[in-house]
């Protein structure tokens, strides 16, 4: 078996020294420690040899604390942690390791718990070289190697120890029979037909990022460290077989060659960067998406087979924490993959501690940003300590007063006493399960702000992805925990893990209904219940009570008197407005092109695009007039957006004539007959297709071809359009945008359905809750539908009471289409004419709105 080289002696300062300054950083001074100040981050960082760690904390500006101090918000340490350490930690401190992940990132650990789910998923891993663990497996591989020399095959095996770093004791052999039997050893298939790069094997070392493990979230850093070889390759033979610089590329073993190469740039070099191997790839035609989608898959999968051991490990050093609260673990894993000459990855190894050793630039600007964007996808927040003591202590007092606890119902309780007891504790299910749902929500939104070079890989976005993975989750939770942990397999199965908010919130008011009646209570009217966590606006609507189907009907400070006034204001203003819309029976209908028809590009998700009639379809009905629909400011809308599972219109009791009307065209309405309705329906869906959104300044045809140039190039805008409506607008005017829609669809109904007030159209009352969908999670909502992931806006309708037919809920597809092009507008509106994407300008109100919205 070869030796390595003997290490160089070097003069000055050793590895440990902590003073040691960086070799392309040496001009810069360390900070001098300061006082601690009060709402100040520290970080313990007494456990790290590297200097760049230490660069990077200050540069975050947190503080660095003493060596014993064991209070710090976060910790930092090259070796693994004792689990003694972490279970001792408060919830806002943060530690850079997770207990349980030395499962995949020993050699030997990896292999069995790989052979294991090889076993169930063979298909699934197949980038994993075959293995066999000493001493256990030698028979084994003594029984393989017969069988070659039957088929007289002969293969290269490549010998690591079980728990080596760094290169030490690797050999390549051809013959077994020389191993010995009874040592640690890891043996491996040596995967003879690599991908060269100028004659070079090399290897990738790709930065993972793991933020929690309950949930399980997983961040690829889209950069890292190109490692070659030092001698040009040449197949595995009986005379190379000792030519270690040729078959291994570890760093620290070919950093000892004469021919190692150390280059300021990143494109020569026996080390580069993934960025420049990226650009290598697409300039030779390989397909760089695949690459990328490869390696996160095989990361994910690995991970994967760590999680039930890291879950298990962590909630042993933290009981009683409850399932999706702060994690107080990450880490930062070095994934070491070699791609064969089909530019398939495999997996070599997983290191937990890799080096943060700056000895080349290239080294500090990838390990830099990997570390710098990794803390800034933490959050530490100055006030998690602070919140933390305060939840500390409110937990104490529930614990010492008994307050908000569930009694046990006592032996020989009735039947309604246990069902009391049973609702409670769905309810209190149910409102922990919305709390953590929130939170996530909360912490993604921060995520997807603050990832900069890294990107989440689990869970994907892709819901076909997800599935797989998940599917992939549960078997290794039955391989690996399969006996040991049963609250594991319910905890996984359970529904309510894939519920969205709006699922928990009708399930919980419908608790609230089943507890009304067990009670005896008559089951109150039930108005739209508010979503805390959709976007609100900042002024109360002043005619709450019938405007908009938005409003929430719960106590009024108001007086009888302050609402009899309102009621004829509204009802005099109503009268004023009232214009006369006449449907025509026409033999010539001029079909005006929807928006809808936009062709869609490569690059545009499916989502933007929808299938549009035929330019030969004849409608029997058009819009002869025109509808100007004033804009409502913000003060004509209502405080908050609520949804709810009850859609029946409750107005409140009067004698005077406007009520009268109102339960007469109430009446009526109900004894529609469903066919009258139907084509109704139909009306209002050929209205809606013939709207479009107007440019200002532009004709039909250049708002038209202006949509389609965004949407043909939407690789550009996806991420500025994004920017633009998820960040910019704050939810007033996320608002405003889809007001331009709701308030022009709110004009023309009426005058279809022939009502005096559109609250009295249940599509309309079905649109509104579209509207609130849209705006759902500070416009997450529409967001999905053009990304084609999240939760869609469809989902509203799944647990609904009301039945949505088809022709209605074409009509909500066609009010989607006309908010996404809406949105579209101001965006390029605003580009345009301020130059930059500065967010809505406040004469929104005014004349000179920057969409017009139109309806022929």
């Amino acid at each position: 078996m070869p030796s390595l080289p003997q290490e160089r002696v070097i003069q000055g300062p050793t590895p440990l020294d902590l003073n040691t300054e960086l070799p392309y950083q040496s001009t810069m001074k360390r900070k001098v420690r300061k006082k601690k100040k009060k709402g100040t981050i520290t970080a313990n960082v007494a456990g790290t040899k590297f200097e760049i760690v230490r660069l990077v904390i200050d540069e975050m500006g947190f503080m660095k604390t003493p060596d014993e101090d064991e209070t710090s918000n976060l910790i930092w340490c090259d070796s693994a942690v004792q689990q003694e350490k972490i279970a001792e930690l408060q919830n806002y401190q943060r530690i850079n390791h997770f207990p349980g992940m030395g499962e995949i990132c020993r050699k030997d650990f990896l292999a069995r718990n790989m052979t294991k789910m090889i076993k169930s998923r063979p298909l699934d891993y197949a980038f994993v070289p075959r293995t066999w663990i000493f001493p256990a497996e030698y028979t084994q591989f003594q029984n393989y190697m017969k069988e070659l020399k039957k088929k007289r095959k002969q293969k290269t095996f490549i010998v690591k120890p079980a728990n080596g770093a760094m290169g030490h004791g690797i050999s390549l052999i051809r013959n077994g029979d020389k191993l010995p039997s009874q040592d640690h050893l890891i043996v491996q298939e040596y995967i003879e037909k690599p991908f060269l790069m100028e004659g070079y094997k090399f290897d990738l070392r790709i930065y993972i990022l793991v933020t929690s493990c309950d949930p399980l979230k997983i961040f690829l850093y889209h950069d890292g460290l190109v490692r070659m070889g030092t001698e040009k390759y040449i197949p595995p033979n009986e005379s190379n077989l000792t030519q270690l610089y040729m078959h291994l590329t570890n760093y620290s073993v070919n950093k000892h060659n004469e021919h190692f190469e150390r280059d300021e740039t990143e494109n020569k070099g026996s080390k580069r960067s993934i960025k420049w191997f990226t650009e290598f790839l697409q300039a030779n035609q390989h397909d760089v998406a695949k690459f990328w989608s490869d390696i996160s898959e095989l990361v994910v999968k690995t991970l994967i087979v760590a999680e039930p051991h890291v879950l298990h490990a962590y909630r042993m050093c933290r009981p009683g924490q409850p399932p999706g609260s702060e994690s107080v673990c990450f880490e930062v894993l070095g994934f070491d993959i070699l791609l064969d000459r089909k530019l398939k990855p495999w997996l070599l190894e997983i290191n937990r501690a890799p080096s943060f050793g700056t000895d080349q630039k290239i080294d500090y600007d990838v390990k830099k940003g990997v570390l710098l964007n990794a803390l800034k996808l933490l959050n530490i927040r100055t006030s998690d300590k602070r919140k933390n003591l305060a939840k500390q202590k409110a937990e104490a007092q529930r614990r010492l007063y008994g307050q908000n606890s569930i009694k046990r119902p006592l032996p020989g309780s009735s039947d309604w006493e246990q069902q009391r007891h049973q609702l409670e504790k769905r309810k209190e299910e149910l409102k922990e399960r919305l709390a953590q749902v929130r939170k996530q929500i909360s912490k993604e939104e921060h995520e997807n702000r603050h990832m900069g070079n890294y990107r989440r890989i689990y869970p994907p976005e892709d819901k076909t992805l997800l599935e797989k993975y998940e599917n992939l989750l549960a078997v290794a939770f039955q391989t690996f925990l399969s006996g040991r942990a049963a609250s594991f397999q319910r905890e996984l199965n359970n529904p309510l893990k894939r519920m969205k908010e709006e699922d928990i919130l009708d399930l919980l008011e419908q608790c609230e209904i089943d507890d009304e009646k067990l009670m005896g209570k008559t089951t109150k009217s039930r108005g739209p219940k508010p979503l805390s966590s959709m976007p609100e606006s900042t002024e109360i609507m002043k005619r709450q009570k019938y405007y908009s189907s938005d409003s929430s009907y719960g106590s009024s400070n108001s007086s009888s008197e302050s609402d009899e006034n309102e009621k004829d204001e509204y009802q005099n203003k109503k009268r004023e407005k009232q214009v006369t819309y006449n449907l025509k029976q026409s033999n010539h209908y001029k079909l005006i092109q929807p928006s809808s028809s936009i062709r869609r590009s490569v690059s545009c998700p499916r989502s933007i695009s929808s299938q549009s009639p035929s330019c030969a379809d004849i409608r029997p009905f058009s819009a002869q007039q025109v509808i100007s629909a004033s804009r409502p400011t913000s003060g004509s809308r209502s405080h908050s957006l609520n949804r709810a599972s009850s859609y029946t219109r409750h107005l409140p009791q009067s004698n005077d004539a406007s009520s009268s009307d109102s339960l007469m065209s109430e009446s009526l309405r109900k004894l529609r007959p469903k066919e009258q309705e139907d084509d109704l329906t139909s009306q209002t869906l050929f209205v809606l297709k013939d709207m479009k959104i107007r440019f200002p300044g532009k004709s039909d045809a250049e708002s038209l071809i202006l949509i389609e140039d965004i949407i043909d190039n939407w690789k550009y805008h996806k991420t500025k359009v994004a920017s633009y409506w998820l960040i910019k607008l704050d939810s007033v005017k996320q608002r405003k945008v889809l007001d331009i829609v709701k308030t022009s669809v709110r004009t023309v109904l009426p005058r279809i359905w022939k009502v005096p007030d559109v609250e009295e159209v249940n599509l309309y009352r079905i649109f509104n809750r579209v509207f609130n969908r849209l705006l759902w999670s500070h416009g997450q909502g529409l967001w999905n539908c053009f990304c084609d992931s999240g939760s869609s806006w469809e989902s509203i309708f799944n647990k609904s009471p009301e039945v949505v037919t088809p022709l209605q809920l074409q009509c909500c597809q066609r009010l989607v289409e006309l908010c996404k092009q809406c949105l579209l507008v101001v965006y390029k509106y605003a580009s345009d004419s301020r130059g930059s994407l500065s967010g809505i300008g406040t004469d929104w109100g005014n004349s000179s709105h920057p969409v017009v919205f139109d309806s022929s």
